[in-house]
């Protein structure tokens, strides 16, 4: 009972730090999410890690990556926060999304601290099955 125990306050432990983070990260992916739902694409390339930044190089050319192959990012219907979770060492939030067809979307986003906050280094699209209420 003793070695469950502790293996419990353990694992509790190692979720902290990612859990600390929960509700910054949560606010940066959100935040970009409504800065591209107003084709705000200055503001929504303040969100990217500079790693995208030196990528895209201006707000216009992600923009145009986001609205090409990420559009139900662009223009969510609904947007639901799943877990967070530390992989190798990067934080990656896990998020829902609902398309305006209606088609569920699982993306991950790859999370970077930066001086500027938290701020989004990577997105994944996940295989999803279909995603129903």
């Amino acid at each position: 009972m003793k070695v469950f125990l502790v293996g419990i306050l353990l694992a509790l432990g190692l979720s902290l730090p990612a859990t600390a983070q929960q509700e910054p990260i949560r606010n940066t992916i959100q935040s970009q999410i409504d800065a591209l739902l107003a084709d705000d694409f200055d503001r929504a390339f303040t969100f990217a890690s500079p790693t995208i930044k030196s990528l895209f190089g201006t707000p216009e050319n992600f923009g145009a990556m986001v609205r090409q192959g990420y559009p139900m990012v662009y223009r969510p219907a609904d947007v639901q926060m799943l877990d967070l979770r530390e992989v190798a060492g990067n934080l990656w939030q896990r998020v829902r999304i609902t398309d305006q067809a209606g088609a569920g979307w699982l993306l991950d986003y790859m999370m970077v601290e930066t001086a500027e906050g938290w701020q989004i280094n990577a997105v994944q699209i996940l295989p999803a099955p279909d995603v129903g209420a």
